[in-house]
């Protein structure tokens, strides 16, 4: 059974996804991260400052900070994955001082940076990605069958107007035409007022469109994947949850006062969740180490001695890390750049071995993940998009 259980104590709310028990996604909310979390809101914003040298500009959206824009998020987005810009293309013939513009805040701001902005705007549903202003549609490389790829994307292109493109999420992999066409038309409409509301107000900076906060993420994403109910101690919750979801086909419990961490047994799972080091049943373990540019991953055989064939020993031990450093990514929400330092392998085909079955164990992911392969040093590179920033269990 997949359940959500979200548990509040004062102004802190521990959400947590779990799976017959065990909890496969894990966020702890403060109030003042609910304030602080501007990822996906769409603002109108004034260009300030412009940056030549860095191809970049700072734009006034009536943040606390300035956000940021590279030229990249300025010029009309040719293609999903590609970066292509034009050498000639200048920052400021694209962008001009107390030019109003239309962003969605991309990243939001720490200590030392402010929000990274962008003028190409996304909103999620629960089978795409609407891209207004694009012509691209791209498919989820967790859809891999061809024939299925291809109905989809014609199916979409088929119900989108002509200055509208779109990502197909993999929820959508089974489902039914009227269910996506009904989806497309509410991003659509959500798209129509958004819009309609940049071009008649006068305002140089304002809030227009706010992005769902990460339990109505969760159910968005899983509502199709059988999430059969959700438990909460809050009635402020529960009543919220009634209004927007009683039309789901999701159990809605609520169980008052009572801590539900300690009922339904978590707290030892989120106190490993704080753990550097996490042991593997054959007896080696991983490490994780997170800095400023990225999280370090290490693998070790530990106690682990296995059989006299010191490559299957490897293979072994590093096979269960795979499964397990999946697992830790999603639970810890780990996003940017990771590298896993496995331990070295001098077959090449237990390496391929790893690379896939690590791409295996990260479609169970709800997060964009992509895996580059090994380095010439024997490093596995990857790159993961956090579910929700300032709400990492760590």
């Amino acid at each position: 059974m997949l359940e959500l259980v979200i548990n509040k104590e004062k102004d802190i709310e521990n959400i947590i996804l779990n799976e017959n028990g065990k909890i496969v996604e894990y966020y702890v909310s403060s109030e003042e991260d609910r304030k602080r979390r501007l990822e996906g809101n769409i603002y109108i914003a004034k260009v300030d400052d412009i940056i030549k040298g860095m191809q970049a500009a700072f734009v006034d959206f009536g943040g606390h900070k300035k956000g940021f824009i590279h030229l990249k998020d300025a010029i009309p987005q040719v293609d999903e994955t590609k970066e292509q810009i034009d050498a000639s293309t200048q920052i400021s013939k694209v962008l001009q001082p107390n030019q109003r513009l239309l962003i969605q805040i991309k990243k939001d701001s720490d200590d030392k940076k402010g929000a990274r902005v962008s003028t190409h705007i996304s909103l999620p549903g629960k089978f795409i990605v609407l891209m207004p202003n694009t012509t691209f549609i791209t498919i989820s490389q967790k859809i891999q069958d061809e024939d299925t790829r291809t109905k989809l994307k014609k199916l979409v292109k088929d119900n989108l107007p002509e200055n509208c493109g779109a990502i197909v999420r993999t929820s959508c992999e089974n489902i039914d035409e009227e269910s996506l066409k009904k989806d497309i038309k509410n991003l659509l409409d959500k798209w129509e007022e958004i819009n309609t509301k940049f071009k008649k107000s006068k305002a140089q900076t304002k809030l227009i469109f706010e992005s769902e906060n990460i339990v109505e993420k969760i159910i968005t994403d899983l509502s199709k994947q059988k999430l059969e109910r959700i438990i909460t101690n809050s009635k402020e919750e529960y009543d919220n949850l009634l209004k927007n979801y009683k039309s789901e086909n999701i159990s809605i419990i609520l169980e008052n006062e009572e801590d539900l961490i300690q009922k339904y047994n978590f707290a030892k799972q989120i106190e490993k969740l704080q753990e550097r080091r996490i042991w593997l049943n054959c007896g080696g373990f991983i490490t994780i180490d997170k800095t400023e540019a990225l999280t370090a991953i290490d693998v070790n055989t530990g106690k682990f001695t296995g059989s006299k064939d010191l490559e299957a020993t490897l293979f072994k031990v590093n096979k269960e890390a795979t499964i397990e450093i999946a697992k830790q990514l999603r639970l810890r929400d780990i996003g940017g750049i990771i590298i896993i330092d496995y331990i070295d392998m001098k077959s090449n085909e237990n390496k391929q071995k790893i690379e896939k079955l690590l791409k295996d164990e990260l479609k169970q992911d709800r997060a964009k993940t992509q895996v580059e392969g090994f380095t010439k040093l024997n490093l596995m590179e990857l790159t993961r998009k956090h579910i929700c920033s300032h709400l990492n269990a760590n």
